[in-house]
């Protein structure tokens, strides 16, 4: 096995597992805040604070994930932390919305 590719896959899977600096009130706000937005941006009717916060850390979670392949997610602030939440939220709202469709 290729010792080089055993590594940067370590690599990988350590920054996808890294949280940011904005610490645990920074993601209930960001979570709140891009669960919001992301449910204005897929046409949500709201979900209420509480579920938009949740949409935001799972997405935040998602994003994180996604965007480790290219990026140090562990080294960005509040805004790249906020950028890739949304995305990762406009993206679960997106797969929730296909599943629902179906049901």
């Amino acid at each position: 096995m290729d010792t080089a590719l055993v590594a940067e896959s370590v690599d990988i899977l350590a920054r996808s597992t890294t949280t940011t600096s904005v610490g645990l009130i920074g993601y209930i706000i960001i979570g709140g805040l891009a669960g919001f937005v992301a449910s204005k941006i897929m046409k949500g009717a709201g979900s209420g604070i509480l579920m938009n916060i949740v949409i935001g850390i799972v997405g935040a979670l998602i994003g994180g994930f996604l965007l480790s392949f290219a990026f140090d997610t562990a080294g960005g602030g509040w805004i790249f932390t906020f950028l890739t939440a949304l995305l990762g939220s406009v993206i679960l709202l997106w797969i929730v919305g296909k599943v629902r469709s179906r049901a």
